[in-house]
């Protein structure tokens, strides 16, 4: 028998329900990714107890869904959900079963999971229960659904997605019957709520495979949740700095990228305007002209429809803005850079560029790839010498020119970009009694 080792406030959770006379174990994606060898992030539990029995047996308890049958076990402030063995109703909606009805049957309650390889449950005295051959997709990597994949699906269209999260998360392939499935019903996603997507979105991008991003458009998953992809799927590059479409290399893009939320969406968008200022000279040679601008824009307005965070998309815009940026490998030129971009998100806006190379032809990669190391090391340097990068660090202020006499308002904002501007240019003039006797120069 397989044994799994339950955290102490698991078993704890299990052993008091079953001390009380029910069946309890833990659930779903927990035994999962302990079978994985993984740490699960959280862990589950279901039962035949119903939620007032629940809620008898344990001291501290909060009803977090219990309509659907779920009560959170508090144990030394950490929560646990344990959730009464179920049955749901038919689907109205592609998301919400109109009724849900208890049952006193594990194997009903697993029948209605989405994944064969979320369905196991497991306690000490039974093992791992798999009613559905999960374990063999475990072992060879498959993502099939639990029974008719059709009916999954429309039971929760969100699951179409999840399934290529899952694989991206797992490396595991989607079962063929499962792809058939999604592929004739994936225009059901548009009845879920942006937010739904956008979470499952972030996951399937933080994964260790963030390209299988391609399988949701090719099994017409993004044509629903994000169709400005498969326009750039379908976007050749005839151009010596490339050899894939505008799709691909968004793909291999985030390939090369590190697992930050920020950095793995501004490398999916920082080319999606392409496919819309695309022009072919009479060489036949493709030409981008304006792409970051109306990538920029782009960008904004899908994190806006899938309901993101301000400060994520604050920093995607930017990471996308700049990401075409190609300083000149000097102090003076990169100090101006940062000073534009801000030093904050320098090196961000670096990655994406490197990550962006990578996924270009060979065609001059080396050349392209050693210029920014230069620029990195350059800007390690001016970051280690302290030298003033912004207004923030100019050894003069707007109360010092109210002093000279210069009035408040506008001309106190053009006299400092002025002194800036020489400083960057030459940072040993960033001393308060020069830019004192400068400001003079300007007021008179």
């Amino acid at each position: 028998m397989t044994q799994i080792q339950l955290p102490d406030k698991v078993r704890y959770i299990i052993t008091q329900l079953e001390a009380a006379g029910y069946e309890a174990y833990a659930v779903g994606g927990c035994v999962r990714d302990s079978l994985l060898g993984r740490e699960p992030s959280d862990w589950d539990v279901t039962t035949s107890a119903k939620p007032q029995q629940v809620k008898e047996v344990f001291r501290h308890t909060i009803d977090t869904g219990i309509q659907h049958g779920t009560v959170t076990v508090m144990l030394d402030r950490e929560g646990f959900e344990v959730t009464t063995y179920r049955i749901d109703g038919e689907y109205e909606d592609s998301r919400h079963p109109r009724e849900v009805v208890f049952t006193a049957n594990l194997i009903e309650d697993l029948k209605r999971r989405d994944f064969t390889i979320n369905a196991f449950a497991y306690n000490d005295q039974s093992g791992v229960v798999d009613a559905f051959d999960g374990m063999k997709d475990l072992d060879r990597g498959i993502i099939r659904c639990v029974g008719e994949a059709e009916e999954r699906f429309g039971e929760d269209a969100l699951r179409m997605l999840r399934a290529v999260r899952f694989s991206a998360q797992l490396g595991f392939t989607i079962a063929e019957d499962t792809k058939t499935a999604i592929r004739k019903l994936a225009s059901n996603l548009q009845n879920i709520s942006a937010e739904r997507i956008q979470a499952e979105l972030v996951k399937l991008l933080l994964s260790d495979h963030p390209d299988y991003m391609r399988d949701a458009y090719e099994l017409g998953i993004t044509k629903i949740v994000l169709p400005e992809l498969d326009t750039a799927f379908a976007t050749t590059q005839h151009n010596p700095h490339h050899q894939y479409t505008v799709g691909e290399h968004l793909m291999q893009s985030l390939l090369h990228i590190r697992a930050d939320k920020s950095l793995r969406i501004a490398a999916l968008l920082h080319d999606i305007g392409k496919p819309l200022v695309k022009t072919t000279d009479e060489s036949g040679i493709d030409h981008f002209h304006g792409h970051v601008e109306v990538s920029e824009q782009m960008a904004v307005t899908i994190l806006k429809r899938l309901k993101f965070d301000n400060d994520t998309i604050d920093k995607v815009q930017k990471y996308v803005r700049y990401h075409d940026d190609k300083p000149e490998p000097n102090a003076r030129s990169v100090r101006r850079a940062i000073n534009k971009i801000g030093a904050e998100y320098f090196l961000q806006v670096m990655e994406i560029r490197r990550a962006d190379t990578l996924a270009q032809s060979s065609y001059q990669r080396e050349e392209k790839l050693a210029r920014i190391d230069e620029i990195e090391r350059i800007y390690t340097e001016i970051m280690e010498k302290n030298q003033c990068i912004s207004l923030k660090t100019l050894q003069i202020t707007g109360n010092d020119l109210i002093a000279l006499g210069v009035p408040k308002g506008k001309q106190i904002g053009a006299i400092l970009n002025q002194l800036l501007d020489e400083v960057l240019q030459n940072p040993e003039k960033n001393v308060h009694a020069y830019l004192l006797e400068k400001a003079k120069e300007f007021v008179e």
